[in-house]
């Protein structure tokens, strides 16, 4: 099985930011975690703080992969062609946040994203990650 992590703006600082609401432990670590304890899954990990290389991104794996784990961060938000992309490709993707965006802002409320996902998970902290990748895999089991 492979499965895309594509991580949007800022997601590289965290562990250093805000960690009342990120925590205090950075992605690179986790997500080195998340690869060793999924040996059977082969991970394909990016981030950028451009929206135009995360749709690149999104349509590079998009035919390839057996799911895709997308956290656009602030482009959750704002970017119509981030969803445009999630809509266009066939693997199926899962949105994720670290934080419960519903308990914050109430701009960060509205996902443009949410509709073309296949799910959403929320508010689990790094561990969204790994709820999404067991979605993912558990995905034909329902």
């Amino acid at each position: 099985m492979k499965i895309a992590i594509i991580n949007g703006p800022n997601l590289n600082l965290v562990g250093k930011r805000e960690p009342g609401v990120y925590g205090s432990r950075s992605i690179g670590d986790y997500l080195q975690q998340l690869t060793a304890t999924y040996p059977n899954v082969d991970f394909v990990l990016f981030q950028s703080n451009s929206e135009g290389a995360i749709i690149d991104e999104l349509q590079r794996h998009g035919y390839g992969v057996d799911g895709i784990v997308l956290n656009a961060g602030g482009y959750t938000h704002t970017s119509v062609a981030i969803a445009d992309a999630v809509r266009a490709i066939a693997a199926p993707v899962v949105e994720v946040h670290i934080s419960n965006v519903h308990a914050r802002e109430s701009y960060r409320h509205t996902s443009l994203l949410s509709g073309a996902c296949t799910g959403v998970i929320a508010g689990f902290g790094l561990d969204s990650y790994r709820l999404a990748v067991e979605a993912l895999i558990h995905r034909d089991d329902a």
